[in-house]
């Protein structure tokens, strides 16, 4: 997460559907509050799609190893 953008709006915390997403206490340089990310994200997006920030960059492990072959094979 990119905290130093992110102004605090707290969109992305009712949209993550596995609840992993929690607004702090916490600020950044800017005063803003911050989401803090627990165990259990999968991935979905819903944070990343809402955030108007662009706070989140969000990766499948599959997604990476997948892409990791197909620049290996682009390549060749």
């Amino acid at each position: 997460m990119a905290l130093d953008r992110c102004k605090g709006c707290a969109l992305c915390v009712p949209v993550c559907q596995p609840g992993v997403l929690e607004m702090t206490t916490e600020r950044n340089a800017k005063g803003y509050v911050l989401p803090r990310l627990l165990d259990g994200c999968t991935g979905c997006r819903a944070c990343a799609d809402v955030c108007p920030d662009f706070v989140f960059e969000v990766y499948r492990f599959g997604d990476v190893e997948h892409e990791a072959e197909h620049r290996q094979e682009a390549g060749r």
